[in-house]
């Protein structure tokens, strides 16, 4: 069942990566958008490698990451300058500090974590063997 649960999350963290790129090839969605996606697709991501985890566990570290990713957008060192200018980096890394990105980064961790906390189908991980 954990590897059903593994397949589910890296599936989810694909589809997110492609609505994020979407979202930043259209002009009609707001910048904001991308940004909640982006901390969706890290918190599939922390469900995909932590999945015995619990979902608060995943929560925190995804704003943990989230917030650290975005506080680094401060340190101007040569090494980060180089990161943002790389475009593929760029995607991961960011290019500037915004307060509002923090916002996003906290609706979309709550909107993915909520979703996964209160999905009707969930898949019960804990592989329990019953003795008989």
């Amino acid at each position: 069942m954990k590897r059903i649960a593994k397949i589910q999350y890296l599936l989810l963290v694909g589809l997110t990566i492609l609505l994020g790129l979407l979202s930043r090839k259209t002009s009609a969605i707001p910048p904001l958008v991308g940004d909640v996606l982006y901390a969706v697709m890290i918190y599939w991501l922390s469900r995909f490698l932590f999945t015995g985890k619990s979902v608060l566990f995943s929560f925190v570290a995804t704003i943990i990451f989230c917030f650290s990713i975005e506080f680094l957008q401060l340190v101007q060192y040569p090494l980060f300058r180089w990161i943002r200018s790389n475009p593929l980096l760029r995607l991961v890394f960011g290019q500037g500090f915004l307060w509002s990105d923090l916002v996003a980064y906290c609706i979309g961790t709550m909107g993915a974590a909520l979703w996964d906390y209160t999905r009707p189908q969930k898949i019960d991980i804990t592989d329990k063997v019953q003795d008989k």
